[in-house]
């Protein structure tokens, strides 16, 4: 994958993000820091960042229960450790964080 491809694959995914997070009505707060880190705020205090790792290519998310890399398969954003699609592990990890139901999917 080059550079362009990159971009617009992990700039859609923080697009989706941000956008099921305005859907989901949870009492949390995000913004976009920097054109490519997403701050997620939760009521607590806590946060989850999402960012785009250019060299490698990759989503990062940063949580209280731990840093994930996500890497584009060729259909989605896969964990390269675990294989959690990163729609369904973000969705699970800011519920968790919120201690309501957020969807991003």
């Amino acid at each position: 994958m080059n550079d362009s491809e990159f971009n617009a694959l992990a700039d859609a995914a923080l697009q989706q993000i941000e956008a099921g997070l305005e859907r989901s009505g949870a009492d949390l707060d995000f913004e976009m820091v920097a054109g490519s880190v997403l701050e997620i705020e939760f009521a607590d205090g806590g946060k989850i960042i999402v960012n785009r790792h250019d060299a490698a290519k990759e989503v990062w998310v940063a949580a209280k229960s731990g840093g994930f890399h996500y890497r584009w398969d060729g259909n989605c954003w896969q964990d390269t450790r675990g294989g959690e699609e990163l729609m369904t592990a973000l969705s699970r990890l800011v519920s968790q964080q919120a201690g309501e139901t957020v969807s991003l999917l």
